[in-house]
């Protein structure tokens, strides 16, 4: 979600745009109006004037027809492939998954031309798109995590997968130039299918932490994991549900100098069923979801330049894996949590009654009254033409966004009197005993973001043309930002230090969150005397994202004794607080340990906030130089360098973040790849 809501998306989001017929109206109606729609049209006429690639290359392909019938009628016709397999690499043998994928694309779009003012549009489509994702044949046993102290071993928990996404679309557009307006009208139906079957600890997860006085490394050396957990039951499902859109819009030339632009969208979302009802999803049809748009462009008149601005209610949608994790529930499936287990054998004990249908187990509960996310967004921007070469814009864009998806960890462990409080006792101190872990999948969030931009624009002068932009910005949200899907490594992102209160907890800044960003673009051709070289250069400077600090345990080697991980320290030393940690050679200085302290066991939560430092920015510069021979005719040569990250600027990864471990504070890992060049030399004839 990008604030860009100037321009109704009406033929961004249907494959009709495309359609020669409906790019002649809207150039007409551009050619008729300049300078006048607001500021995101450019964007929209690249789309409108994107024509899909025609390529065979080994396991791509793609076929198109566009066919003119009878003068008035036009027949485009598209089928693309792509197959795709990729064996796993890894430092870790086994971590990574081999992974296979087929993506099909079909599409029939018939085109009439009523006048030179009308066309009208229908389509229809199917996509589909097959992931297999298995473990390489490296990977033996479990997954086997520590925490933050090592990389994990063995394949991710949610192995194998084995999945076939299928999408049936069938839509119709209606464009028009009436006046001073420029009108469209349509909507889209889409089926979507989703089978097959996945996994979630089917294959076990082993947990080694802070425990039984030892830290998580000495613990894994001698056997003693605090956790074992494993799923068992039918993971095969097929998913249905209607995803449905429809709009209407005008661009209106009000005067001379004013441009308005505004559009209603309608999109009723119903709620997936499972075809062989083996698994219930509660809620019902989100069916309320109107999505109006405005916006405007006024010209000033002399170097006062143009003013716009825009305001939009955007709607997501409840992604297929936030509803299909509903399948692991039992009676089907039955997940399995077991404290402090035997190694070699983590089930042993377990009575017959504890592997029925009816035992105990974790549990998804997905909110009945679970609906689509939406944002409100805005944008205002003002372009004054100083004179000269040089120009100048101004902006702001920022959103606010309720209704966030994200996964509370409840029924964990409580202090109950005459029970010890450790890893040993988190199952007998729940308080629900008909279930372990019951992981709530709810609308709870909300994200907020703002952010200033200034550019300057040196389009041309002796060959040399500079664009330079900096911006100004603020995320907040309250454990889950606009991406979280609520579910696996998401769900983990938003998870809080105890129950409740769990917004109050997790409120800070989103993990995208970059302050200060600062771009640069030059290119500069070179005059015939100085060789006709081309330069070409792109600096990109921002601030580095925020991280936790957590305790990896409840105090020295006592373990998580909710049950949960999470939990993040008691503050010692405010002063450090908001520091960045981007440099191995003093981050251990920069993020002492003696700045922190444990939590007593049985407290519900550290003081420290969340995301309160910083890893390291970026700062990077990637450039070209370029030159092109004539060689009579038409032959040529030509002769590039490019180069990545010229100056082999790293960007460090965030120290060890948890207090239990060894390695906290150093800084092990680089973000970014190093320094590579590439040549190429072309003869062209």
């Amino acid at each position: 979600m990008n604030g860009n809501v100037l321009v109704p998306r009406a033929d961004e989001r249907t494959p009709l745009a495309t359609d020669p017929a409906v790019r002649a109206i809207v150039a007409r109606y551009l050619a008729a109006y300049p300078r006048q729609l607001p500021n995101r049209t450019d964007i929209n006429e690249r789309a409108l004037n994107t024509n899909a690639p025609q390529a065979i290359d080994g396991d791509n392909a793609q076929v198109r027809l566009d066919q003119a019938l009878a003068g008035r009628d036009r027949l485009s016709l598209l089928y693309g492939f792509t197959a795709q397999r990729v064996d796993a690499f890894q430092l870790i043998a086994g971590q990574n998954p081999d992974t296979d994928t087929k993506s099909h694309t079909t599409r029939a779009t018939w085109s009439r031309t009523w006048s030179a003012e009308t066309v009208t549009d229908v389509s229809v489509g199917f996509d589909r798109v097959r992931s297999l994702l298995v473990p390489e044949p490296n990977a033996v046993g479990p997954l086997v995590l520590t925490g933050f102290v090592v990389d994990f071993l063995g394949p991710d928990d949610a192995l194998p997968i084995d999945r076939a996404d299928n999408r049936w679309r069938a839509a119709g557009a209606v464009h028009q130039v009436r006046g001073r307006h420029y009108l469209h009208l349509g909507g889209e139906v889409l089926r979507r299918q989703v089978n097959g079957s996945e996994s979630q600890a089917h294959r076990g997860i082993v947990f080694f932490s802070s425990d039984f006085g030892r830290d998580a490394l000495t613990n894994m050396r001698l056997g003693t994991p605090s956790r074992y957990q494993v799923t068992r039951g039918h993971i095969h499902r097929g998913f249905r549900n209607w995803d449905l859109q429809f709009y209407a819009g005008d661009s209106w030339r009000a005067t001379t100098r004013l441009t308005l632009d505004y559009n209603l969208r309608y999109q009723p979302v119903t709620a997936p069923v499972e075809v062989n009802r083996l698994t219930e999803i509660p809620y019902d049809c989100d069916c309320n979801n109107l999505a109006p748009r405005f916006g405007f462009a006024l010209r000033l008149g002399g170097r006062w330049g143009v003013l716009r601005g825009a305001y939009g209610l955007e709607y997501g949608e409840v992604l297929p894996v936030t509803y299909l994790q509903a399948r692991f529930n039992p009676p089907q499936n039955l997940a399995i949590v077991i404290p402090t287990p035997y190694l070699a054998d983590p089930l042993r004990g377990l009575r017959p009654e504890d592997l029925a249908p009816t035992a105990r187990s974790n549990r998804r509960s997905i909110s009945p009254e679970l609906a689509t996310p939406y944002s409100h967004q805005y944008n205002f921007s003002w372009e004054p033409e100083p004179g000269g070469r040089v120009k100048l814009q101004l902006g702001y864009v920022g959103s606010r966004s309720p209704n966030l998806p994200m996964l509370w960890y409840t029924n964990r462990a409580q202090p109950v009197a005459g029970i010890p409080l450790s890893s040993e006792t988190i199952n007998q101190r729940r308080a629900d005993p008909r279930h372990f872990d019951v992981y709530r999948v709810l609308n709870a969030s909300r994200g907020y973001y703002d952010a200033g931009k200034a550019t300057v624009i040196v389009p041309r002068w002796r060959g040399l043309s500079v664009d330079a932009s900096y911006w100004f910005s603020k995320a907040i949200d309250l454990g889950a930002a606009y991406t979280n899907t609520a579910y696996d490594k998401d769900g983990r992102l938003g998870r809080s230090q105890s129950e409740q209160p769990v917004l109050e907890d997790m409120k800070g800044l989103s993990g995208f969150d970059q302050t200060h960003s600062f771009l640069t673009r030059v290119s500069w051709s070179a005059p015939r005397r100085l060789g006709g070289w081309d330069l070409s250069a792109v600096w990109l400077q921002k601030t580095g994202t925020p991280f936790d600090v957590a305790s990896g345990s409840d105090g020295p080697g006592i373990g998580n004794v909710d049950g949960q991980n999470g939990d993040r320290v008691d503050i010692v030393d405010p002063s450090i607080l908001g520091r960045t940690i981007g440099d191995p050679r003093n981050s251990r200085e920069r993020l002492p340990r003696a700045a922190f302290a444990f939590m007593r066991p049985g407290e519900s939560r550290g003081s420290i906030g969340h995301h309160v430092f910083r890893k390291g920015g970026i700062a990077n510069l990637n450039a070209s130089l370029a030159r092109a021979w004539k060689l009579g005719g038409e032959r040529a040569l030509t002769l590039r360098a490019e180069s990545i990250n010229f100056f082999n600027t790293p960007q460090f990864a965030e120290p060890g973040k948890e207090l239990s471990s060894p390695s906290f504070g150093f800084i092990t890992n680089t973000l970014n790849d190093g320094r590579t060049f590439r040549f190429l030399l072309r003869f062209a004839f």
